[in-house]
This record gives C-alpha cells, structure tokens and sequence, in this order.
C-alpha cells in the first residue's frame, strides 16, 4: 500500500526529535526561521531536516501556517560581460542573500527594459515586457509570475501590446502599464491593466501622447509616469497621471516632473526621489507647493555606484547598485507646527549591507542611465519603469510594502 504525503509526514515526525532536548513544536519554529542561503548545509544533518529543509513549498507552507512575515528585496541583476540575467533576493530580517530559479525564458532576455510589480501579502512578483537579448528593436509581451510559497514560475497570459521601458504599477490590486516602446523603438500610447486573479489583460484609456517611461510610482491612488530629461535639456520633460477611478489621464503638474531627477518610491505617503543629479542626494516632493526639497543628511553612500535600483519597506529605502552593495535609508521626519506652514521635514541615515559574496553583478535599472544604441542607429532608448530592477515580496501574508516599493522582486 502506497503512503499519502501526509502520512509519510507523521512517520517522519515518529523519528528523533528534530533538536534534541527541545519539544518539536518549538524546534520546528526555530528551523523555519533558517535563511534560505542555510538550507543545503542544514538539510544534511539528518532525515528530518532534510525532509523539512529539502522542498521549498512544504518549508513555506509551514512558516505561513505559523505566521511568519518575513519580508524580501527581490533583484533582478545581470552580468557585465555576458548579460545573462537572475534573480538575487535579499532577506530583510537576515539580511541574507539567496538566489531562485531562472525565469522559464525561450530566449534570452534583454537585463533593460523590464518591469516588475509585486503583491507581498500573496508572495507573488509579477515581470512583465521587456526585449530580446538578439534584437532590443523587438519588445515582448510575455508575462512571468513568481509564487514564493511554491519556489517557481508561472507564464502568465500575455499582454495585449509587447513593449519595453514601459510604467507599471499596482492599483487597488490591479496591474497597470502604460506607454513604453514598440518595434523599432515607437513610442507608444497604449494603457492596459490586468486582475492578477483573472489573468486576463484589457485596454485603458491611452496615454494622450507617445511615451516611453523614464520612472514611475504609484502616489496617492494614481499611476504617475515621466519620460525624464532628455539631452541636451532644452525641453522641459513630459509626464502624465492616470486616475483609474474616472479611467482619465492628465498632465503632470510642471514641478513634479521637472524636478523628478531620479528613481523615485512613496515613504510615510510621500513621493521621495534618489536623484542621479544633485550629488546623489533625497529629496521629497510636496504637492501643495509643487516643490521638491532635499532632505537633511548625507548623500547616498560612495559603496553604491550607478546604476541603480530603489525600493522602500517599512519606512526604510533600499536603493541598490553595482556589486548588489544595498544601502538601507532610514528615513525620520517631523511636523514643523511652528513655521508659517504646517508640513512634514524629513531626514535620511544611511547603511550599508554588501552584496552577494564573490558577486559581479549589476542592478538591471541600468537603463536608469538611458542606454544610447550607438552600436545601432544612434538613436537614444529611454529608460524603463521605476521599479524594473527590484522589489519586495513576502513569504506570508502581509498587506503591501511598496510605494510600490517597490511600487515595487
């Protein structure tokens, strides 16, 4: 006769005890806080931890059947010299690193022009878009869904237009993007959104304008998209803001955009931006005066080299760079009820955590840096979604983390 799974589980309960001089019950909630960098070495210590430590779906089932909330920092990196991509995840209680298995690609894929959502309190990160590593003036339309629980991926149902260096975000947890780049490098207009729970993708509103994403976040119940500054700096930048409630888009109001120098993510429900200019200083913006002013405290580490990525948890940013070095921004702020305007001032102190031992990658934002196709026509490719290199997931349930975060793995 032939063991169901669960019964193989109590026989291997039965055995000796998983930590000896300890209940199991308590043993077994110390080995579910083992990182995940840990298990191949633990795994080998006898039957039982192997058992446990050996499948990552019964290992997350079990931490999320006793609670556990552990929040991670997804990167998506690649290569210099080869361009071959993966995913670093960074455990935020840990702060271990571990990596998780290869998108299930055909072919291989561009590190530039992807995007990336997520939804922590399902442990999902939804990749979406982006362009071949053989032909950048071809983008993708394919859609690829990760599940921490189940440690794999998912094809997801693809999107109804291919595009790269495009905006995303999630909206009352919807998928939204927007404009971004078609064959050949057309800029394109088009809006879709996706229920995550459907699969299905349908056409929004358009844009109003063609339109290639330089950064993007979601602020306020609004998907916001700028194309950035473009040299030589003669024209002020576009930006536009969608409103899914009336399924409308408006133009950016003209601070917002022309001081929206940097990748941006939404802390204490403001809307903070790592400029690329400005000594790599934060700075935050404020509606009412559409105004953006620099935060008090240090610029970014020197350890963090361009390019980039940022993503924010907790009220802490993480903006990630070459060598996935992670400098971690706590941010405080305070209510100047005295002044002759009533606004919260924010402040910043930096740390930072190494990446990756023996580890030369780079953050996939590097399009951040607006990749010039000299090699090709001359012609510069705007940089993609804000959030297209990292963000954050979680093991457990837990309403969302971003901005997101991480708005936006």
């Amino acid at each position: 006769m032939r063991l169901g799974k669960g019964f193989q589980f109590e026989l291997y309960l039965q055995g000796e005890p998983l930590i000896p001089g300890l209940p199991d019950d308590v043993a077994l909630n110390c080995l579910l806080r083992l990182p995940v960098e840990c298990h191949t070495a633990c795994k080998a210590v006898c039957k039982r931890w192997h058992f446990l430590l050996g499948n990552k779906e019964r290992f997350f089932t079990s931490r999320k059947e006793l609670g556990f909330k552990d929040p991670w920092l997804f990167v998506l990196a690649f290569q210099k010299c080869t361009g071959e991509i993966e995913w670093q995840v960074l455990d935020l209680t840990n702060f271990s690193w571990h990596s998780i298995p290869t998108m299930p690609c055909k072919d291989n894929i561009c590190p530039h022009g992807i995007s990336c959502v997520s939804f922590p309190s399902d442990g999902a990160l939804f990749v979406c878009g982006g362009m071949m590593a053989s032909d950048v003036d071809s983008p993708l339309d394919l859609v690829f869904k990760y599940e921490i629980q189940k440690n794999n991926w998912t094809v997801m149902k693809k999107m109804n237009t291919a595009r790269s260096f495009f905006a995303s975000g999630v909206i009352n947890g919807m998928i939204y993007v927007a404009g971004g780049n078609s064959a050949d490098l057309f800029e394109l207009d088009s809006a879709e959104v996706m229920d995550p729970a459907i699969g299905n993708w349908h056409p929004v509103a358009s844009m109003g304008t063609n339109m290639a994403s330089y950064d993007s976040a979601v602020f306020n119940g609004k998907l916001l998209v700028t194309e950035g500054w473009l040299w030589p700096f003669f024209v002020s930048p576009r930006g536009r803001v969608y409103d899914p409630i009336t399924n409308t888009w408006e133009n950016m109001a003209l601070g917002l955009r022309e001081g929206w120098t940097g990748s941006s993510v939404v802390v204490y429900g403001h809307l903070f931006v790592v400029s690329e200019h400005e000594r790599m200083k934060l700075k935050v913006y404020y509606p009412d005066s559409d105004s953006w002013e620099t935060t008090q405290g240090p610029p970014l580490p020197e350890q963090i080299c361009k390019p980039f990525a940022v993503n924010a948890y907790d009220n802490i940013i993480y903006v990630i760079g070459r060598y996935l070095h992670v400098a971690m921004g706590y941010i405080s702020k305070r209510n100047e009820t005295g002044s002759s305007e009533n606004k919260w001032r924010f402040s910043v102190e930096w740390q930072v955590i190494d990446g990756p031992k023996l580890s030369d990658l780079t953050p996939s934002t590097s399009q951040r840096e607006r990749i010039k196709r000299e090699g090709a026509d001359g012609s510069n490719n705007k940089r993609g979604d804000s959030h297209s290199g990292s963000d954050i997931g979680m093991d457990s349930n837990r309403d969302r983390l971003q901005a997101l975060p991480g708005e936006r793995a």
